[in-house]
């Protein structure tokens, strides 16, 4: 169905291929893996299978690459449509319409169906996303998670023969992401569509794939093969193997219920010892690592700002146009303390979040942030108490280079020359300074953003879904940078579903349904007593309480 022949890609400008010896063919009905570090070119050869490469990002394609026998280097997007079903990192810029309704219908319209086949296929992508109780909702006022399902469901509706997904689940919920797994498998299985997908969060996809292409590095060629024989070798690798890597199992293990079943002697060795949690700083931190900048000319606080916690908030209820978004949360966040915020997608994260940092005005209820208002506070001051990372890393990106993103947000932070570009290199090396913004990856782009952020010192750090289109080493350096803004008492509040993440990181679970907290206590009491929120170690060493690789290997020693 889909062929590669000696496939390179070069981008104007670059003197080296982004991918270059891909050559390798996918049968009609399989799904196959994409996979390996961030920047090593996944976006790039997704979107070559649809034509967006080079037809729409410019650049030299050479070999060829052909779908269903058609050559897209003769054949635009436009004329592959019917064809291929493209979902990029970023929903936001695949929306042509403002409703739910009207966007699974466009792609239908565009290829003149009939309007009674038009009108039955909305309604079962409708039921098989979940999305019917939002088919009148303008697109705008969906959360992250719900709009990644509906850019999903509008290249779904035309029955397209092959999917290319890039991050499909990134910025869904756990039971949202299965449930689009399993639309996907059903299509793979009954109908023979042909999925590729790249996806960082392997343990989500990696136990459906019939196939695993690696790209091992930056512009090295892949290496295609079953789950098995490519996690023996990839550098990448979901917590499941990487237990399996360090109890010796052979073959790897992929699912958890592979490793369940061979655990028995894991569960004895451990037997008796107890995880090693790290608790909230509360005596005086060490000096950081990183360099994570001191603000220079800074006024001292009030004496009663300086006393009060990062960030309390009580009775707090939010109304966005018909939406309760939030009702009656209270939360007190102290120094050296970071907190996830976990729930489905639509369940008030983002927008408890956009109110702590100002963006959004409470209904009803305080919200204090360092002893003040946010909504009352002007941006320049609030820049002292508290930072944002969005889910759009866009949103504060506007430079043509990254070396001027660095150097403005030295200047807006009043931190040395030179911070921010340190701190982008200690996250994620390999980003050169002239390089814009808008080529980097959704990965790249999270990181340079947080970089900006991190570049003021706040007190006060939020981050919404700070691991979109991060692998498992940035993440791993992520998780170093955050503890150690943590040990030096900075509070941080993360809206996450990556309970990888929550497991490794967080000192406290906030689980938000509908609006309300419905859970608030220590990570391993919420996140273990939750099928959904449990990580992978959990599932497969219980009733035994470990949450990470990193905690069972510390027990071995």
């Amino acid at each position: 169905m889909i062929r590669f022949e000696n496939v390179s890609v070069t981008y104007d400008g670059c003197s080296e291929a982004t991918v270059q010896g891909v050559d390798f063919a996918i049968p009609e009905g399989e799904l196959v893996l994409l996979a390996g570090p961030s920047g090593v070119g996944k976006s790039t050869l997704l979107g070559t299978v649809g034509g967006l490469v080079p037809h729409f990002t410019g650049g030299t394609l050479r070999g060829r690459v052909t779908v269903a026998g058609r050559d897209t280097r003769t054949h635009k997007p436009r004329e592959l449509a019917d064809v291929v079903g493209t979902v990029g990192q970023d929903p936001l810029s695949h929306f042509v319409t403002d409703t739910v309704e009207e966007e699974l219908a466009y792609g239908m319209e565009s290829l003149g169906l009939p309007p009674a086949v038009m009108r039955r296929r909305v309604e079962e992508t409708l039921d098989l996303l979940g999305l019917a109780g939002l088919r009148d909702r303008p697109i705008a006022t969906l959360s992250g998670g719900q709009r990644q399902r509906v850019a999903i469901g509008s290249v779904l509706t035309p029955h397209p023969r092959v999917l290319v997904l890039d991050e499909p689940t990134s910025a869904l919920d756990p039971a949202a992401a299965e449930e689009v797994l399993a639309v996907l498998l059903r299509l793979v299985h009954d109908l023979g569509t042909t999925v590729l997908l790249a996806e960082h969060r392997l343990e989500r996809v990696l136990q459906y794939a019939d196939q695993v292409a690696l790209l091992p590095a930056p512009g090295a060629a892949p290496v295609l093969g079953t789950p098995a024989e490519i996690m023996a070798v990839s550098p990448v690798c979901p917590p499941v193997v990487d237990l399996g890597r360090l109890a010796g199992w052979s073959p790897l293990p992929l699912t958890v219920r592979d490793a369940r079943r061979r655990a028995g002697d894991l569960r004895e060795r451990l037997a008796g010892r107890e995880p090693e949690r790290t608790p909230p700083a509360t005596v005086e931190p060490p000096a950081p690592r990183l360099p994570l900048p001191r603000r220079r000319g800074r006024r001292a606080a009030p004496a009663a700002a300086a006393s009060a916690p990062p960030a309390e908030v009580r009775a707090l209820a939010v109304r966005r146009a018909r939406v309760q978004a939030l009702r009656d949360v209270d939360l007190t966040v102290s120094p050296g303390e970071t907190i996830a915020l976990m729930g489905r997608n639509g369940a008030g994260k983002s927008t408890l979040l956009n109110t702590l940092v100002g963006l959004v005005e409470p209904s009803s209820g305080t919200v204090r942030v360092g002893g003040t208002v946010p909504h009352r506070t002007s941006p320049r001051d609030l820049v002292r108490r508290v930072g944002l990372v969005p889910q759009e890393p866009r949103d504060l990106l506007y430079a043509d280079t990254v070396a001027a993103e660095c150097a403005a947000a030295d200047r807006d932070a009043r931190a040395a020359p030179g911070t921010c570009r340190a701190l982008v290199t200690g996250l994620l090396p390999g980003i050169s300074d002239d390089t814009h913004p808008r080529d980097l990856s959704e990965g790249q782009r999270l990181t340079l953003a947080l970089a900006i952020v991190l570049a003021a010192r706040p007190p006060l750090l939020l981050l919404d879904e700070p691991t979109r289109g991060l692998d498992y080493a940035a993440k791993t350096r992520l998780v170093v940078v955050l503890r150690e803004l943590a040990a030096a008492g900075h509070a941080i509040v993360l809206a996450t579903h990556d309970v990888e993440l929550a497991a490794e990181l967080s000192h406290r679970v906030v689980l938000l349904a509908e609006g309300e907290v419905i859970a608030d206590g220590p990570t391993a009491e919420v996140i273990v007593s939750s099928p959904s929120f449990a990580p992978q170690v959990t599932k497969i060493l219980a009733p035994q309480k470990w949450l990470t690789v990193a905690q069972v290997r510390e027990a071995l020693r």
